[in-house]
C-alpha cells in the first residue's frame, strides 16, 4: 500500500517534494502522502480507485502505468478496517490520507 501511494506520488511530481507523515490522532493513527505534482481533476476524484481507471492514458502509456495501484492500495486499506480519503488540486498536488 504505502509502496504504491510513494510510487505514485513520485511519477506524478516533477518539480517539487513528496511528503510521508505518520501521526497519531485519539485512538486512530493517520498516514498521508502528499506531493505537489500534476493533481487530479475533481471529476476523476470519485473514480481513481476503480480497477484499470487511468485518468491520464498517454501519460500511464509513458510510464507503464496499468490503473490497478490505487484498487489495491483501496483492497488493503479495507482489509485494514481504514478509510482512505483523496484531497487533490490541478497543478497543485495531491494528497492521500489512510487512517486506521
Amino acid at each position: 500500500m504505502l509502496i504504491n501511494l510513494i510510487e505514485n506520488a513520485i511519477k506524478y511530481t516533477e518539480k517539487g517534494a513528496v511528503t510521508v507523515k505518520l501521526d497519531k490522532q485519539d485512538n486512530r493513527v493517520i498516514l498521508s502522502v502528499s506531493d505537489t505534482g500534476i493533481g487530479i481533476a475533481e471529476e476523476h476524484l470519485p473514480r481513481i480507485f476503480e480497477r484499470f481507471y487511468v485518468v491520464d492514458k498517454a501519460r500511464s502509456r509513458k510510464t507503464g502505468g496499468t490503473g490497478l495501484g490505487l484498487s489495491i492500495v483501496k483492497y488493503i486499506v479495507n482489509n485494514h478496517n481504514a478509510v482512505i480519503e483523496v484531497s487533490s488540486r490541478q497543478s497543485a498536488g495531491t494528497v492521500f490520507t489512510v487512517k486506521f
